[in-house]
């Protein structure tokens, strides 16, 4: 049975998903929202000579298999081990450094398998899918190399392993070490043993040295450090977009028909993610983010912005089902775009523009922002400080109703103060006391029509009751302190109304699909970071010790946790997760000064 058990490598052009058993499970190709050529995971139908979809390596009469990561990279190791205690190893990794003055990250997967103990008799899978698992590739081989007529381009593998034990399906004695580039439809240049064995030792040389320019907390520094390279894992170099997921249509919970496509960049998923990373000092994805940024706001010419894009920055992502794929344990449909690009979500302004201020203050930015980029930002204001009391499908996506969202009305006030704040850095008087007026009115509006008196209390939206977790984050935005008795009633009645056992829930009511089954990992960490604020220290950290427990073997984290069995569903790595685990790891670690 599929599980979330999975181990991701990736190089910021393309990424796989490994699992326990060193399997390609999942794996798009040009780029992560394109078409799976590893679909295992969501389990193709039909008859096929070799299982489709997926690339495994497996050794006869197994008995045992263990993973880890090379240390402060995204190699993966797998160790396989037989009846008789012969060991092979598997070095898994997309090759990503530095060569001829460029980064070097092509559409490419390697593999290397090494004899350790014994000689293990091993048998190589390697069955890509085309049309979302419909068929199987069709190949042409040759002496060293299989062609896979993959689309929308085409890939070779490369290798100094029989490739009629490959073609076959057949099993081996390994003797020696062999090599596999699975890449680009063009002859390999050099020496495939040699040149794969450097290109591993590049790559983990060049994610060292990232990992070293990082500002980790004192505690839990491997969970940060790993939750850090994923996140780095999901920005597309190319374009600087920042995927929510690198799957689709993992259930939110068994048989739910919560199955979304999330191999797109959100623009409030990515501010989280930047947000996260800029605390480590990661100003790398920051700089290539805000990038991408530029170019949606400079599409929409002042116009409406969407809440999602494609990585390439393309604003259709038509929503339809992958009939060809049964979906994750066969709880389809298998989604394939995503109808959210038509909703109107007005928190994305706020986060655009929060997104892009600390680019007019930080001196060690290659590109600081200029007065140019402040006009542009001010007609994505300007669409902030109209919707902010409009409604809106809210940060949830709901798909039947609308209402005006108190967390979009604060994300508007946010646009608006920050706004403020750069017209001040740049000395724009007039500006900035512009935008100053506008946050405070924005204030006096939520203040006015999200504040419950009987209860003491905010709501969800304007003129309603609803409790959302979202709420925690007047926190974050800087709108209320944690001392303010209108935050600490707040925060007191989400705990109350939302809070399952060591759980968070997004909301409690009804939406499209009936009661949630599943609490929402982001917001529990979004609770931890409260709780701490408010006080209440201890709590804070142990429940974050517990969440952490739920982590996968890979140390990392899907989207919801069922609050009864402690299983982890919904899309998997989850951007979101992993940033709550980095920003409350930070904000719970004791400081180094105590170690020093």
């Amino acid at each position: 049975m599929s599980s979330l058990n999975l181990w991701p490598i990736g190089n910021c052009q393309v990424s796989a998903l490994i699992d326990d058993r060193a399997g390609f499970v999942w794996g798009c190709q040009p780029r992560v929202d394109g078409d799976p050529l590893f679909c295992a995971l969501l389990e193709p139908k039909g008859e096929a000579p070799l299982p489709r979809g997926e690339w495994r390596i497996s050794i006869e009469n197994q008995v045992s298999a263990e993973q880890r990561y090379i240390k402060n990279t995204p190699i993966l190791i797998t160790r396989l081990t037989d009846a008789d205690g012969a060991v092979v190893e598997v070095f898994d990794f997309c090759p990503r450094f530095e060569r001829s003055g460029r980064m070097y990250r092509p559409v490419a997967f390697i593999r290397i398998v090494r004899p350790i103990v014994g000689a293990a008799r091993i048998r190589i899978g390697l069955n890509p899918c085309v049309n979302w698992g419909e068929k199987d590739a069709e190949r042409t081989s040759g002496t060293n190399h299989i062609r896979y007529l993959l689309r929308p381009q085409p890939l070779r593998l490369t290798t100094d392993a029989p490739v009629i034990h490959l073609l076959e399906g057949r099993s081996f004695r390994i003797e020696k070490s062999l090599h596999f580039f699975l890449g680009p439809d063009e002859p390999f240049v050099g020496d495939v043993t040699m040149s794969l064995a450097s290109m591993l030792h590049q790559t983990a040389d060049h994610w060292r040295e990232w990992v070293r320019g990082l500002a980790i907390p004192l505690e839990w520094q491997r969970n940060v450090i790993r939750a850090a390279i994923t996140l780095k894992l999901c920005q597309h170099d190319e374009t600087g977009a920042i995927v929510a997921a690198l799957t689709t249509s993992i259930p939110e919970a068994a048989h739910s028909g919560r199955n979304w496509d999330y191999r797109y960049c959100w623009i409030r998923d990515a501010y989280y993610t930047v947000q996260a990373l800029n605390r480590l000092g990661a100003l790398d994805v920051l700089e290539n983010y805000l990038s991408y940024l530029r170019n949606i706001v400079d599409q929409s010419k002042g116009g409406h912005i969407q809440p999602l894009y494609a990585v390439s920055g393309e604003p259709k992502l038509e929503e339809g089902v992958a009939d060809s794929l049964a979906g994750y344990r066969g709880m389809g449909p298998v989604r394939v775009g995503n109808a959210a690009f038509t909703q109107v979500q007005h928190d994305a302004y706020g986060q655009i523009i929060l997104s892009n201020t600390q680019a007019f203050f930080d001196e060690r930015l290659l590109r600081r922002a200029t007065e140019e980029d402040f006009v542009s930002l001010e007609k994505v204001g300007e669409l902030a400080w109209t919707t902010h009391d409009q409604p809106d499908a809210g940060l949830w996506e709901f798909r039947t109703r609308t209402g005006v969202h108190t967390y979009s009305s604060v994300m508007s006030w946010a646009a608006c103060d920050r706004l403020a704040n750069i017209a001040g850095e740049l000395q724009l008087n007039e500006r900035a006391k512009l935008w100053r007026q506008r946050a405070m009115k924005i204030r006096k509006a939520i203040e006015g029509k999200a504040w419950l008196k009987d209860e003491k209390r905010f709501a969800a939206t304007f003129g309603g009751t609803e409790l959302d977790a979202s709420l925690l984050q007047l926190l974050d935005m800087r709108f209320l302190d944690a001392g303010d008795s209108r935050f600490v009633n707040t925060f007191n009645a989400v705990e109350k109304g939302l809070r399952r056992g060591q759980h968070m829930l997004r909301y409690a009511s009804e939406d499209d699909f009936g009661l949630p089954e599943t609490a929402f990992n982001f917001c529990t960490f979004w609770f931890i970071e409260a709780l701490h604020l408010v006080g209440r220290h201890e709590e804070a950290r142990a429940l974050f010790m517990e969440t952490l427990e739920r982590l996968t073997p890979a140390g990392l984290l899907s989207e919801d946790t069922d609050f009864q069995t402690g299983e982890l569903w919904g899309n998997y790595p989850q951007t979101y997760s992993l940033v709550g685990l980095i920003n409350c790891a930070g904000l719970l670690s004791q400081p180094w000064s105590s170690v020093r």
